[in-house]
């Protein structure tokens, strides 16, 4: 199915979601065959077909549940002549990134996002992300700082990181509560940012900040996964 995977390709490129749903196996003798192959947004049906219309609209009607879910699933659809096993692959918009400064943490953190499933920019997008907003500003000095992350507030971002010591950032945060600000919003901006792994260089920060966002993405604690034993000295 050159048609759909040079689809799926262009679709991806451009940040969009899509289903693809390939045909696996059947059952009697359905209008189809295996490796049939069909793309979906969520509006429409994009590309190829898994045999005939009956299954195709079947298919099409779990893409905005696969999207939410981000995982994929295998379905049986059926037909007056026999029944398709389908696996759905979902391919969920991915979050934004706003890496801000230009500093060597940023620049890493820049290069490396993308490798772990981030979409990034430098610049506030115009309007919340479907897809998750984050946020890291890299330079506690940037005499716009305390703008920046008033707008950064209002596009409801799932994590918003500050680069800094609280001895450093701590008085940024006085003048967004003196401007207002709710305790619980202020509580939304990380500072010091990134997991606690000894990190001293630009790189290592970096790294120790994209973990922490990988965490908060998929919900887990960011601690070591086996707690029986201590680090060694």
């Amino acid at each position: 199915m050159p048609q759909v995977e040079a689809e799926l390709a262009a679709r991806l490129a451009r940040g969009e979601e899509v289903v693809l749903a390939t045909v696996i196996g059947l059952d009697g003798e359905p209008p189809s065959h295996p490796g049939a192959k069909a793309l979906f947004s969520p509006e429409r049906q994009i590309a190829g077909t898994l045999g005939c219309s009956e299954f195709d609209t079947q298919a099409r009607r779990e893409v905005a549940d696969l999207l939410a879910a981000g995982a994929p699933a295998l379905r049986s659809y059926r037909h007056d002549l026999g029944s398709i096993q389908v696996y759905l692959e979902p391919y969920p918009r991915r979050p934004l990134l706003v890496v801000l400064a230009d500093t060597p943490v940023a620049r890493s953190l820049r290069r490396w996002a993308p490798e772990v499933g981030f979409e990034v920019t430098t610049e506030l997008p115009a309007e919340p992300w479907p897809g998750g907003l984050f946020a890291v500003h890299t330079d506690h000095d940037a005499p716009d700082l305390v703008e920046t992350l008033e707008r950064l507030l209002a596009l409801e971002p799932r994590y918003v990181g500050l680069v800094g010591s609280r001895r450093h950032t701590g008085h940024h945060l006085e003048v967004l509560r003196a401007r207002g600000f709710p305790e619980p919003e202020l509580a939304r901006i990380q500072t010091p940012v990134g997991l606690d792994i000894g990190a001293r260089t630009p790189e290592e920060i970096a790294l120790s900040i994209l973990a922490g966002l990988v965490a908060v993405r998929r919900g887990a604690g960011g601690g070591w996964k086996d707690r029986t034993s201590p680090l060694p000295p």
